[in-house]
């Protein structure tokens, strides 16, 4: 199991901190182990805001994880404490992937973490990061950036994305997907990344998708038409459509096709099943018509995305774990 350090001291934010334990601290129902190892590290009792938080630890344990996280820095016109600096660069020189959430980015870069790295932060803060520390790539138009052993997320919910992306790293599409619905996050999310995780299915019992969209994402091997979605749900097409659009946020095709995506995604990560038979189970068809949409929305063909998952995945355990 590997372990995750959340990096605290005087100064952070609290939403950023509570996202990170959040995802990473998830239970899983169906699960016979947690996900993570996850400690809270600080220099001692730490304050933000109005809340006091007693760590599990001191900061000389980040070294000792396999990732740290670094929430959001408070004031960005104030230093990160030298000993929160220190032990965020030793933490990486031990072979631990770093991770900043939001204006974190300034911790990360203060430790000389982001030299000839492109990186991002919240947009209110982007041109400050770019001013201060001209060497980093300041990229203000994305959710997050992987660099592989160094992460960086934008502001607030880009936090979460990040979070997401490093579970489905570590875990694959399936598993990520299964936090995501526990914590009810948005889908698809734009931002230059090609981040699928399941639709949230609505709260409420009474929502008028609230049987449907889990009743379509079962029948992904099947060719649903908007029509067969309507029907099942009970309204005209055009009812239908405008209710996906409030909740989803896009169309009753569109979200099809990123759930098929997404299926296809996770059967490619673990399974060896031929394109073909994917095709199929994902409603596809054929290998030609997953191929052409999955090539377009994802950017690569099918076959390259699974030799591309299994061999970064493979590379990143045997980094952390220097085998």
């Amino acid at each position: 199991m590997d372990t995750v350090a959340l990096a605290v001291t005087d100064g952070m934010l609290h939403f950023e901190l509570s996202v990170a334990y959040e995802v990473f601290g998830a239970e899983q129902s169906d699960a016979t182990d947690p996900l993570y190892r996850v400690a809270v590290c600080g220099p001692g009792p730490v304050r933000f805001g109005r809340f006091r938080l007693e760590p599990d630890g001191g900061l000389d344990r980040l070294p000792y994880a396999d990732t740290v996280i670094v929430p959001g820095w408070a004031d960005v016109d104030v230093d990160p404490p030298a000993g929160l600096v220190d032990a965020v660069r030793a933490a990486h020189e031990a072979g631990a992937r770093v991770a900043s959430l939001c204006t974190g980015a300034f911790v990360l870069a203060a430790a000389g973490l982001l030299d000839g790295r492109r990186a991002t932060t919240h947009w209110a803060h982007s041109e400050v990061l770019a001013a201060r520390y001209p060497r980093v790539e300041v990229d203000p138009d994305v959710l997050y950036v992987d660099n592989g052993s160094v992460l960086t997320s934008a502001g607030k919910a880009a936090a979460m994305d990040l979070c997401l992306h490093l579970v489905r790293l570590d875990h694959g599409s399936a598993i990520a997907n299964r936090v995501a619905r526990t914590l009810v996050v948005p889908p698809h999310r734009a931002g230059g990344q090609a981040q699928f995780v399941t639709a949230p299915v609505p709260s409420r019992d009474d929502h008028p998708l609230g049987d449907l969209l889990p009743w379509a994402v079962e029948r992904l091997d099947q060719a649903l038409t908007v029509e067969d979605l309507a029907r099942r749900a009970n309204m005209s097409s055009r009812n239908l459509g405008r209710h996906f659009r409030s909740a989803t946020g896009t169309t009753p095709l569109r979200w099809l096709l990123t759930q098929r995506i997404r299926r296809a995604q996770e059967l490619l990560e673990s399974t060896g099943d031929s394109i073909d038979a994917i095709a199929a189970a994902t409603g596809m068809g054929t290998a030609t018509t997953l191929r052409r949409h999955f090539n377009r929305t994802i950017g690569v063909p099918p076959d390259a995305y699974r030799r591309t998952f299994r061999s970064a995945r493979s590379g990143a355990r045997q980094q952390r774990h220097g085998s």
